[in-house]
Formats: C-alpha cells, sequence, structure tokens
C-alpha cells in the first residue's frame, strides 16, 4: 500500500481544522509551563492541581533570629558573691527565723468569748477557762470552765474541792445558789461557808454510770454532785444526813428545786442516797425534776439492858394478889414445917411456900 501526502490530503479534507486544534493545543502547553514556573516562585500551587496531589514543593527555609549575646564581664568588676547583701548586725531577718529562736506555727485565731464567760467574773468566781472537750460519742462540751472556788459578797472565798470542771451555764448557776441561798443558811446557824464537797462533775459515762445507757449529764459537763457544805466553825451540813436536822435540809432543798431542772437525791433511785445531783438539763416544755425525800431523823436506839439499880434505892413493894389465892397462901404459911416435910396419904409431899421477893440489879 502506497502512502503519500496529496493522497492523504485529498482522503482528508479536514486539515485546515487540524492545524488549528495542533497550534491552540502547543499555546495551552506553552502557557500551562509558564504560569508553573510562576507559581513555583512565588510559592503557589499549580492552577490544574486543585486538590493538591501534585508533587508536594519544598517548604521555604525557616531563618532565625540573631540574639545578641552579654558583653563579657570585665575582669575589674568585683566577683559576685552568692549569698545576698549583708543586714545589719543590730536588725534581724524579717523573712528568715534566727538560729536561736525556732520557726513558730501561726496561732489559731481567738475564740470570742460568751456572755456568760464575760458575765463570770473573778469578783464572783474564780473559774479560769479551759479547752473544748471533744470525748467519745457526744461527751464533752464547749465553754467550759474549772470552778475552783466561789467569791462570796464579802470577799471570802468558798473553796471547791476538788475543782470542778463544769459549762460556764452550770459554774454560774452554782456560784449563784452558793452566795444567795446557802450564805443566809450558814448565817442562821452562826458561821460563814468555807468548803463545797465535790462528789463529782465532768466524766464520760452514761446515767448511772450503767453500760450503754444514755448519755449523762455528767458526760455533757453540765452536772454537779454535792454531799455536804463545810463551815467556818467545822461543822458540816450533810445533805442526805438525817441527823442533820429536818428543817435545814429542806431549806436546801427548796432553794436546789428553784434554781436547777434536774434534783436527784435520797429517794429518786438507789444511786442517789449519800450525795445529792443537781443538772441544768433542757426539756421539752421547760420540765423539770426535783426528786429528794428529807427522811425524818433516825430514832435513837435503847441499850440492850436496864441500867442497875443504886443500892440507896428503897425495896420493890410486891404486887397485890387476888383474895382467894391470898387465903391458900396464909393457910399454908400456918402449917408447921415438919407436917409439910412429911408425906401425905396419898404418897404426894406438899410444898412449902416461901415469900416472892426480888433481887436487886
Amino acid at each position: 500500500m502506497s502512502f503519500s501526502l496529496p493522497d492523504f490530503r485529498r482522503k482528508w479534507s479536514c486539515r485546515g481544522y487540524m492545524s488549528t486544534g495542533a497550534a491552540m493545543v502547543t499555546a495551552a502547553l506553552a502557557l500551562s509551563l509558564v504560569l508553573a514556573e510562576r507559581a513555583e516562585a512565588r510559592k503557589y500551587p499549580a492552577p490544574w492541581d486543585i486538590f493538591g496531589l501534585g508533587t508536594p514543593r519544598p517548604r521555604a527555609a525557616v531563618r532565625h533570629a540573631k540574639i545578641p549575646l552579654p558583653k563579657p564581664r570585665p575582669e575589674e568588676a568585683p566577683k559576685a558573691s552568692d549569698e545576698g547583701a549583708p543586714e545589719p548586725e543590730g536588725k534581724p531577718s524579717e523573712d528568715k527565723p534566727s538560729a536561736d529562736k525556732p520557726a513558730e506555727a501561726a496561732p489559731p485565731p481567738e475564740k470570742q468569748a460568751s456572755a456568760c464567760r464575760l458575765a463570770l467574773t473573778e469578783e464572783i468566781a474564780i473559774a479560769p477557762s479551759i479547752p473544748d472537750i471533744r470525748g467519745p460519742g457526744a461527751c464533752g462540751g464547749e465553754d467550759l470552765v474549772r470552778l475552783e472556788a466561789i467569791v462570796l459578797p464579802d470577799k471570802r472565798k468558798v473553796v471547791v474541792k476538788p475543782a470542778a470542771i463544769l459549762r460556764c451555764n452550770m459554774a454560774s448557776a452554782v456560784a449563784d445558789w452558793v452566795r444567795k441561798d446557802m450564805v443566809p443558811l450558814a448565817a442562821s446557824l452562826g458561821s460563814t461557808i468555807s468548803d463545797l464537797d465535790n462528789f463529782d462533775s465532768f466524766e464520760c459515762r452514761g446515767r448511772n454510770r450503767v453500760v450503754g445507757a444514755m448519755l449523762s449529764e455528767h458526760g455533757k459537763a453540765n452536772a454537779l454532785d454535792v454531799r455536804a457544805i463545810k463551815l467556818a466553825n467545822g461543822q458540816s451540813i450533810g445533805l442526805t444526813d438525817r441527823t442533820m436536822s429536818r428543817d435545814v435540809r429542806e431549806r436546801v432543798l427548796h432553794s436546789v428545786c428553784a434554781r436547777f431542772s434536774t434534783v436527784l437525791g435520797p429517794g429518786s433511785d438507789w444511786y442517789h442516797e449519800d450525795h445529792i445531783h443537781l443538772d441544768l438539763a433542757q426539756r421539752r416544755n421547760d420540765y423539770r425534776i426535783c426528786q429528794w425525800n428529807v427522811w425524818d431523823p433516825l430514832p435513837q436506839v435503847a441499850p440492850l439492858l436496864p441500867a442497875e439499880r443504886p443500892e440507896e434505892a428503897p425495896p420493890r413493894e410486891v404486887a397485890a394478889k387476888p383474895d382467894g389465892k391470898e387465903d391458900a397462901d396464909e393457910g399454908a404459911a400456918e402449917t408447921p414445917p415438919a407436917a409439910a416435910d412429911k408425906p401425905s396419904a396419898g404418897g404426894n409431899k406438899a410444898r412449902s411456900h416461901k415469900p416472892a421477893t426480888k433481887k436487886r440489879r
């Protein structure tokens, strides 16, 4: 098969279109190359690489800024010491504690005093404050004092033996009771109060020391057990002593029941036969308990044997006998002793009758 250009031109009459298309393709390729070079120069992607699928371009090198270094220290400059500037000898450092005085912990903030604490001054009682007690369960309390003595209006002191640990309100109530009620009672007996016998105050325990019982007011430092009040003349007012005057004990009963919400003494239970329990327990509707039986004095025990009869006492007269027995005694007295000693016909011996006499004792 022979092929020649004239035949081709004769066979394909669209040679004009082909030459025009070839020129357009050539121009497009040239334009794309020029744009690609410019885009590379500007670090932009090629115009036809809209999805970023082309060859990744290298990133521009990061240029680090040069930081100027400090100038070397001149040789004639003084050497820098590790320690700070010396402080004056007479002035200690405020930041660092001195070697002689150790560092102290910051003191806790002071607790504001209660109204009771402000009112219970040294003119009323010697009762220094003590820290709050936090015992097991609900034992303990706040605003506690150690009641050491009660100051009377004439500046004399009633010593509490031993010192009682109480809440401030309870200590204040005890002081008012002694100052206003017991001082007049002691004056009526011709003396003054010197001591207050404290049987028990604060103790973390149940009621009546029964295991598992409800917490006693003693465990809350809200109770005081009083056994006696001692006077300056040596006399002791035993509150449960039955040899003490009943009137005195009743006066004490009325005074404590008017001031305290709970009063337990003899007759309340077997645990308060030898002392008086006082507390300020809070109950619903301000209910109060006053159980103290003031017993009568014990009767004096009679001696086992009567006293011996004195020698100078006159003889005791024989009691008169009935008329029938008196005649029989007279007849028996007239019988001679020989006949009385002989046996009778029936075999019975007659007994001699002697006048009844009583020995002296």
